[in-house]
C-alpha cells in the first residue's frame, strides 16, 4: 500500500467533482484536467484550508544506542514548537506562522501555514530523562537513548 503522509483527504462537493472532469484547452494546445492549479483565483476554498492541522514529514531511524527522529521544519521558531512523550508515543506539535503579503495573488500555493503535528509510536523503550531535541537550520533532531531493561532472572529449584 502506498502511504503519502503529506496528503490530506477531503470531501469535495459534487459540483466540483463534476467540473474537474471537464477538460480545458490552453493556448499551447494541451489539455488540463485541473485548471484551478494555474488559476488560483478560481480555486475552490477547500484547496487552501488554513484552519486544518497539517501533518509533519519525519524520518525515524535506529542506531545501536538511540532512536532518532529528524524533520525539516523551516520557518518555525523553537517557541512555536513542542515535543513530548506519552507512554511509547512521541509527538511533535507546532505552528508555522504565515506572514501574508498585502494584495498577493498566488500562482502556486503548496506550503502549509498554521498548526501541524505528528505522532510516532516508538519501537523500543527509551530513557525518558535523557531525550534531547535540537532545532538547527530548520531541521528538528530528537535523540532518544535506548534503555536496556533486560536482566537475568534467577531460577530457584524447589
Amino acid at each position: 500500500m502506498l502511504y503519502l503522509p503529506h496528503l490530506r483527504l477531503q470531501k469535495m462537493p459534487m459540483s466540483i467533482m463534476v467540473s474537474l472532469k471537464k477538460e480545458k484547452k490552453t493556448d499551447a494546445g494541451e489539455m488540463l484536467l485541473f485548471p484551478e492549479a494555474i488559476e488560483p483565483e478560481k480555486s475552490p476554498d477547500w484547496m487552501f484550508a488554513d484552519n486544518e492541522e497539517g501533518q509533519l514529514a519525519v524520518d525515524v531511524f535506529e542506531t545501536d544506542r538511540e532512536i532518532v527522529l529528524k524533520s525539516a521544519i523551516a520557518g518555525v521558531s523553537s517557541d512555536d514548537l513542542d515535543v513530548f512523550l506519552h507512554n511509547d508515543m512521541l509527538t511533535v506539535r507546532g505552528i508555522r506562522r504565515h506572514v501574508s503579503e498585502d494584495c498577493a495573488r498566488y500562482m502556486v500555493r503548496e506550503c502549509h501555514w498554521g498548526p501541524f503535528s505528528r505522532s510516532v509510536i516508538l519501537p523500543k523503550e527509551i530513557e525518558e530523562d535523557r531525550i534531547s531535541a535540537v532545532l538547527k537550520d530548520g531541521v528538528l533532531t530528537v535523540r532518544m537513548p535506548k534503555t536496556d531493561r533486560s536482566r537475568r532472572i534467577e531460577i530457584s529449584e524447589i
